[in-house]
């Protein structure tokens, strides 16, 4: 005799279920009841429908009731929702819009009633102005009043995943949007400074953040609605997405016997059998075991219950099949960026009193050298015994591998040991030879085997000064464009010389920009008897821990140019009239016929990208367009330092959802004279640098800042003396007359920039040659090649005369378009310079 199985609710974990007992069990009689029309749909994509990624609303339906029953012959019933269950009888009561209420016998009964939006009972909780996001009706509802109402605004509520992809999707379309959320964060799986990156970037793009807020009420007036939150303000809009949370949809349930948990999730065991015996539970409504920590915990997510829908098939047939508990892995986009988690974060452990240790690195999402890295942040929690925890990421590119290499290490108890011995696939555009999933296991096993003890970004707001000292072991320029407030700096190669500044009874705290000179820097003072810190993550994550809402610059889209990108300029594009409200956004191919030039500097490093746009804008007549790209993550704040100190106009600077950024500068008229003499005095606008040093690393320096000043307009000397002359001296030997002091000078001397050694870690040539061949593999120009873009953009090389007289040096060693000067004509420059500086 056949077994009959009754389904309650289908999308994932019914569906799941029912096609499962189909291909185990032939001879079944499998009922599914669904009270909406729709059986199987992607809810998850939902959102991106409304935003218009996903362009036909028919994509949406995985599995249609005729389709479910030619291939796995099922009984679907739609517009059929069971109102009560009956064990004694093994029967189901059903609400039928076709035949009214009747009963239904079963053998075995699977739920899967998922679970529905909370609506806090606040005043104006009723109005029609207000929706929520759960099935396909509630998805056409709000698609009608966005395309064919022509709303122009929403108010979103609630920052979780639902809410942060409405906002985004909503954005996207063109609506001004407001997100408000009761928490301090947004995305609570993710810790606040994870969370905050993606905070970041919905401000980046228009979206308004308030955090912290609870809403009161809602009033509606007219076609708006204005939403009163806890801090006295009102927010008005078009419409309001309620996107707070979600409660198990198991009402229904509540005299049956089926013993639930204190938020009424269905308990299950681990075959995911409830209280009941032949009666099977799965999905959103079902509390689970937490996979990392063994808690209860309800996790509504598709992938765990999907699983669990074929796991509660097996053992309606017998197989004894177990669900070991979910880990919670779960991903999101957000604009440009993706954020990803997996396990426990921060604050479930310490919530759980599990002890634990914490790394952060920030490695690029494949080769450095190979055109399109970008950087993205890992976030990795262990146990004091190596076993993984969780960890989140966020980035560009790359995020979702990363994530789920971690995932498949928790869910088989891994370790950090296993992580750094996993073998990934690599080559230059997926990846490097050292993962970043291996280098984020790399520091943990540093931490595990006390070669660094850490710090966290929180530590600092108690850190005791009179017991600690803390050290900024960058270089000055990182320093001085912004540093954590009461740090010394050393830079680590400047340590080991300037050991006397520390206070060897203090335990020192050092920090770097990501975490490895800081490394570095432990190192070196820990085997020099002191105690040290090193901060993880480095002053990235520092800036990450402190972010706030209302940091971020934001922009409105422009009309003329793809919505899919991060505007964040001072003035954009003006925007072309429109005829419909969200008419699509023009191609990018469409937006580049605005230009007048185009420049590819994808591929280059700083200065490299600005030097090729002060060259292409020289090109260009007053009042034409330059479109650029570049790969550099510097670019995007650099070009518009730039423009604004050559005083050329930045119409739109914006992160693609790839990484590389673009900018449209227009060319300015240059002042004439009359304009330039009724105009007030300004600071100089020079730069002048002594170069003292024939050090490789040094005239690599001196040359970068050269070309960088000269591509910002600036007139740049630079004036070399001693044992900077070398630099400058050809590498072929001359035939001159010299003194024999001169001739003793010339032999001892580095003949030329090729023969320059370093100024540590030179290890007789050997050095050199490294940092030379780093620079081509990262496209960094050499610096011969720095040397000649400088001459080209203008830079004066001038050579000392007294100098090149005390050591035996004559104008016809050096290479050709250098200019002979004394002090006298150095000063003279300087006294027209802005900027001096001694190399």
């Amino acid at each position: 005799m056949s077994k009959k199985v009754i389904i309650v609710g289908g999308v994932a974990g019914g569906a799941s279920a029912a096609a499962r007992l189909r291909r185990l069990d032939e001879e079944a009689h499998i009922i599914m009841f669904e009270r909406d029309p729709y059986i199987s749909f992607a809810n998850c994509g939902l959102p991106y429908y409304i935003g218009d990624s996903i362009k036909e609303r028919s994509k949406l339906l995985v599995q249609t009731p005729e389709a479910m029953q030619r291939r796995f012959n099922i009984d679907v019933r739609t517009e059929s929702e069971v109102i009560g269950i009956d064990p004694a009888t093994k029967t189901v009561l059903v609400r039928s819009k076709e035949r009214g209420e009747y009963r239904e016998s079963y053998d075995a009964l699977i739920l899967s009633p998922g679970a529905k939006p909370i609506r806090p009972n606040l005043p104006g909780i009723n109005s029609s102005r207000i929706h929520t996001l759960r099935n396909i009706p509630d998805t056409d509802r709000l698609k009608q009043r966005v395309v064919d109402e022509h709303a122009g605004s929403a108010i979103v509520i609630g920052g979780g995943f639902i809410g942060v992809e409405m906002a985004e999707n909503l954005r996207e379309i063109g609506l001004e949007v407001t997100l408000i959320e009761g928490g301090p964060q947004i995305l609570a799986p993710f810790d606040p400074e994870m969370a905050g990156v993606l905070a970041k970037e919905l401000e980046n793009h228009g979206v308004k953040l308030r955090l912290s807020q609870t809403v009161t009420s809602f009033t509606e007036q007219g076609n708006r609605i204005t939403v009163h939150t806890s801090d006295g303000r009102e927010s008005t809009a078009d419409f309001v997405v309620l996107a707070i949370g979600v409660k198990p949809d198991t009402a229904f349930l509540k005299d049956t016997g089926i013993e639930l948990g204190p938020r009424g999730h269905i308990l299950v065991n681990d075959k995911l059998e409830t209280s009941i015996p032949d009666i099977y539970a799965v999905g959103d409504a079902v509390e689970v075991v937490d996979f990392v920590n063994g808690s209860k915990t309800a996790i509504p997510l598709a992938g765990p219950a999907n699983k669990q829908g074929r796991i509660a098939a097996d053992n309606v047939c017998g197989l004894g099949t177990t669900y070991k508990g979910s880990q919670g892995t779960s991903i999101i986009k957000v604009f440009g960026l993706t954020g990803a988690a997996t396990g426990n974060n921060e604050k479930t452990l310490q919530r759980m009193g599990i002890p634990y240790h914490v790394t952060v690195v920030h490695p690029n999402s494949h080769a450095s050298y190979y055109p399109g890295a970008t950087p993205l942040s890992i976030k990795l929690l262990f146990q004091p015994d190596g076993t993984v925890l969780g960890a989140q990421a966020v980035g560009y590119d790359g995020v979702d591998k990363r994530i789920d290499d971690i995932a498949t290490v928790i869910r088989f108890r891994g370790t950090v040991a296993d992580l750094a011995e996993l073998e990934l696939a690599y080559a230059p555009p997926y990846s490097s030879a050292k993962d970043p999933v291996n280098m984020a296991a790399y520091t943990a096993e540093n931490i595990l085997s006390e070669r660094v003890r850490v710090f966290v970004p929180q530590d600092l707001a108690t850190r005791d000064e009179q017991t600690t000292m803390l050290v900024d072991v960058r270089s000055e320029l990182e320093h001085a464009n912004g540093h954590i407030p009461g740090s010394l700096l050393i830079p680590v190669d400047e340590l080991r010389d300037r050991l006397n500044e520390l206070d060897p009874n203090k335990e020192i705290w050092v920090y770097c920009q990501v975490g490895l000179r800081g490394y570095t820097a432990s190192r070196i003072l820990q085997q020099k008897g002191y105690k040290v810190r090193n901060l993880t993550g480095g002053y990235k994550l520092y800036q990450m821990a402190n972010y706030q809402p209302g940091q971020a610059i934001s922009q409105e889209l422009p009309a003329d140019h793809t919505a899919k990108m991060e505007v964040a300029a001072a003035e954009t594009v003006p925007a072309e009239p429109q005829t419909e409200r969200h008419s699509a956004a023009p191609s990018e191919a469409q937006a580049k016929q605005h230009a007048d030039a185009e420049l590819d500097a994808c591929g280059l490093c700083c200065p490299g990208p600005l030097i090729q746009v002060k060259q292409a804008m020289d090109r260009l007549e007053a009042g034409q367009i330059l479109h650029v790209t570049a790969s550099d993550p510097g670019f995007y704040e650099d070009v518009q330092a730039w423009a604004a100190m050559s005083k050329h106009q930045m119409l739109q600077v914006a992160k693609r959802a790839d990484g590389i950024i673009e900018a449209y500068l227009r060319k300015e008229n240059p002042v004439q004279p009359e304009a330039a003499a009724a105009q007030p005095a300004s600071s100089p606008e020079g730069s002048t640098m002594i170069v003292f040093s024939g050090d490789l690393d040094k005239a690599i320096a001196s040359f970068i800042i050269a070309n960088g000043a000269a591509a910002s307009g600036k007139k740049v000397t630079l004036f070399f003396t001693f044992w900077g002359l070398n630099i400058l001296r050809k590498t072929e030997k001359v035939p001159v007359a010299k003194t024999f002091i001169g001739r003793m000078f010339g032999m001892m001397m580095p003949r030329g920039s090729r023969k320059l050694s370093l100024s540590r870690m030179n290890m007789l040539g050997l050095g050199a040659k490294m940092i030379r061949g780093v620079m081509k593999q990262n496209n960094v120009s050499s610096l011969e090649e720095l040397m000649a873009s400088a001459m080209e953009q203008g830079v004066e090389i001038v050579a000392c005369q007294m100098s090149m007289d005390l050591m035996g040096i004559r104008q016809e060693e050096l290479i050709d378009g250098v200019k002979i000067g004394g002090v006298g004509y150095y000063l003279g420059k300087a006294d027209q310079s802005g900027i001096n500086l001694f190399i």
